[in-house]
Parts: structure tokens; C-alpha cells; sequence
């Protein structure tokens, strides 16, 4: 588990810096690689690699929202005007790493899921900005989006890892196998 939270901040730090010195790729690199180790762990690959897909689709559509209402701007990584760029949408993926694992806490806690939602992805994003990856063009109405953005999708996310569970035991001649965690 604390391999799983140290992974997803050097991630994280990896994209954001990545996207503020014009290397997005580079980030977004290291993002991929955390996340085919993930993967690769997984007692269930093919679950978890749906999960991280389904979060980079969700992130995708979600981060261009404000990014087309012109009230962010990412510093590169752009391949399409008006939507999230490519470093961000990596970070959704790296995100889906810890649903099932250092996160997995949250499937008993809706509430808390909103919360952290609310208050934590609205944060990143202010810490991305401080780090140069981004600025806030109109910081009221996007820290508004984000705040109901990630309240809404964290809770979602949560349930989609209890859907797409690829650290589930393995239940193999009737016995459950402990997983792996990364």
C-alpha cells in the first residue's frame, strides 16, 4: 500500500512538472510506465486496465470542461484545442492506481469519498498552478467546477474499482488467495 501512494506522488509530480517545463511527454511517460507496473501486478490485469481506462475517458472529458469554458490553461500538452492535456489525462489513469489499493478504504465511506473529492481535487490543481502546469483564468468558476467535478466523479470512481477489482482476491480451488498490492 505505501509503495502504491509513494508511486502515485512521483507520478503526480512527474506530470505536473513535466507539463510545466514543456516536457509533457515525459511526465506522461513515467505516469504510464507506474501504471503498466500496476497493471502487471495485478492478480486480475484485465479488471484493473479497464478501470484505468475508464478514468482516463472520465478525466479526459471532465478536465476539457474547463479548459473549453476558457477558465484554465495548461502550459503544454495539448494535442486538441479546448480539451485536457495529455499529461493530465495520464494523471486520471495514475489515479485509478490507487481505487483499488491505498484508496480502497473509500468504498465504505461515501461521504468521505465526496469530501476528498471536493477539497482535495480542487488542491491538486492549485498545487499544479503554484508548480507553473497551469493558471487559473477564472479561479472562482473553476475551483467551482473542479470542487462539484471531483465530488461527483470521486464517489464514482470508487464504485467503478468495486466493479473493476483487479486486486481482488483470486479465488482458485475454492480457497481466496490474498492479492498482491502495488
Amino acid at each position: 500500500m505505501l509503495a502504491n501512494f509513494i508511486l502515485f506522488q512521483i507520478g503526480w509530480f512527474a506530470c505536473v512538472l513535466g507539463g510545466a517545463n514543456d516536457r509533457p511527454w515525459l511526465g506522461t511517460g513515467i505516469a504510464v510506465a507506474i501504471v503498466a507496473w500496476h497493471v502487471g501486478r495485478a492478480p486480475r490485469p484485465g479488471p484493473e486496465m479497464t478501470l484505468v481506462l475508464l478514468s482516463g475517458g472520465i478525466g479526459a472529458v471532465a478536465d476539457s470542461v474547463p479548459v473549453a469554458a476558457d477558465w484554465v490553461r495548461y502550459a503544454s500538452g495539448t494535442i486538441v484545442p479546448g480539451t485536457a492535456p495529455v499529461w493530465l489525462v495520464a494523471m486520471w489513469m495514475l489515479f485509478a492506481t490507487t481505487l483499488n489499493v491505498s484508496l480502497r478504504w473509500l468504498r465504505r465511506y461515501t461521504f468521505a469519498a465526496i469530501a476528498l473529492g471536493a477539497i482535495g481535487g480542487p488542491l491538486a490543481y492549485w498545487g499544479g498552478a503554484r508548480l507553473g502546469a497551469m493558471e487559473f483564468v477564472a479561479p472562482v468558476a473553476a475551483t467551482a467546477a473542479l470542487a462539484i467535478g471531483w465530488a461527483v466523479l470521486t464517489p464514482l470512481l470508487v464504485r467503478l474499482a468495486r466493479r473493476f477489482d483487479g486486486y481482488a482476491p483470486v479465488v482458485a480451488s475454492g480457497a481466496a488467495t490474498p492479492a498482491r498490492h502495488a
